[in-house]
């Protein structure tokens, strides 16, 4: 079984050749090790010396000097939708309160579904609409670029 032990960002030129892809909801996206089998069906190991989230457009080396390039796979969000610039900052204030992974797009966030969020959301005036799409939430400052987890000093609870 082949092994990826590299990830060329989406943003850093990939001089060899992309041979597949896979394509991945956001939680398989966040791995240190996790086997894998490529759209076109080759099993492979992501084999990371650290846990690390892919993003789409990512391109996974392997071993022999290929890459296999990474997509994210659409899954249950929710987009909301607010006022003005200061009715999203409150929003995404309440959002970053609750630890949730959130997406930050421009003029809107994108969360995944859930419905007591949700219905937070529009009690504070937002607009939400469910839809099927790639999740690619922003990470956290503690997490140094991850979502997962964070130390700073105190406990939550």
């Amino acid at each position: 079984m082949k092994h990826a032990r590299a990830i060329y960002s989406s943003s850093t030129p990939f001089d060899g050749v992309v041979c597949d892809t896979v394509t991945l909801d956001f939680d398989h996206r966040c791995r240190r090790r996790l086997k894998l089998e490529t759209d076109n069906g080759m099993a492979f190991l992501l084999d990371m010396p650290e846990l690390k989230t892919l993003r789409d457009g990512d391109i996974l080396l392997l071993e022999d000097g290929s890459g296999i390039g990474v997509r994210a796979r659409n899954e249950p969000v929710v987009d909301i939708r607010c006022k003005d610039l200061a009715h999203l900052v409150r929003v995404a204030w309440h959002l970053g309160n609750r630890h949730l992974p959130t997406e930050l797009m421009g003029d809107r966030l994108r969360i995944r579904q859930d419905h007591v969020i949700e219905e937070m959301a529009e009690k504070l005036g937002a607009t939400v609409m469910r839809l099927d799409a790639p999740f690619n939430p922003e990470g956290g400052a503690y997490g140094h670029g991850e979502t997962q987890g964070h130390s700073h000093g105190h406990h939550h609870g």
